[in-house]
């Protein structure tokens, strides 16, 4: 049996920015143009950008980049629907991304997205009806030695459990002060777009904030430059003799 599909009426073009959210994106734009020998090299940069604006990347906002670089709307799409820190549709203030790659997967990032679901009460890339958190399960966050990790607008909570992230969004829905683990302290996705769009993060502190690789990392480097970790058990490969602590 052939399923009938409506293709529909064909999208009108998108509505322009307000004059002045376009004059001052305008001016926003050419900050971030100057940097680039290639305008269209840009083109990753003002998403972030468009996105400060609504905390989507709008019909609207590739309009505008496509119109101030010279490219087409086609051009602008398909970089917009290619990476996922893009989102398209409207979300939350928080973005919480729950790792599920294998090992935060099998140290208990699973069973913290299951209870995440059940407890906002939505599904993956959905948003609280109070518009506060919307949750997504992450491939990985380039933090195994952490895990189960999960990032709340790409800042870091490192050794999560069911009970502390359910804990974390409950307080961030509660407009409640959370800390991550290491990192800048957080603000909003709005908020975190324009500083990936490449402007300066003027919070007091901000800057200064950070935080390094855990130790597991750590050991690897130190061996991978031919050193020897002090205090540490190093698994020989099968076979040979298990060597003494700090060998």
């Amino acid at each position: 049996m052939t399923e009938n599909v409506s293709l529909g009426m064909p999208q009108l073009p998108a509505a322009p920015y307000p004059a002045d959210v376009h004059a001052r994106l305008t001016a926003d734009a050419k900050a971030i143009i100057d940097r680039y020998p290639d305008s269209r090299s840009a083109l990753l940069p003002m998403l972030h950008l468009v996105q400060s604006e609504e905390g989507h990347v709008t019909r609207t906002g590739m309009s505008f980049c496509a119109d101030t670089l010279g490219l087409t709307t086609a051009e602008v799409t398909a970089v917009a629907t290619f990476y996922t820190m893009y989102r398209r549709k409207p979300s939350g203030d928080y973005q919480v991304g729950v790792c599920t790659n294998t090992l935060c997967a099998v140290m208990g990032g699973d069973a913290i997205f299951e209870e995440l679901k059940e407890h906002l009460g939505v599904g993956n890339d959905e948003t609280t009806e109070d518009g506060k958190i919307t949750l997504e399960h992450i491939e990985c966050n380039a933090a195994c030695d952490f895990a189960p990790v999960v990032m709340v607008n790409w800042e870091f909570f490192d050794n999560q459990t069911p009970e502390s992230a359910k804990k974390m969004v409950d307080d961030l829905r509660a407009g409640r002060t959370v800390e991550p683990t290491r990192g800048a302290p957080l603000c909003t996705f709005k908020e975190t777009a324009r500083i990936l769009a490449g402007f300066p993060d003027e919070r007091p502190g901000a800057v200064e904030a950070t935080g390094g690789a855990g130790p597991a990392s750590l050991v690897g480097l130190r061996l991978a430059r031919g050193e020897t970790p002090q205090q540490t058990r190093i698994v020989h490969p099968r076979g040979e003799a298990a060597g003494q602590e700090g060998e």
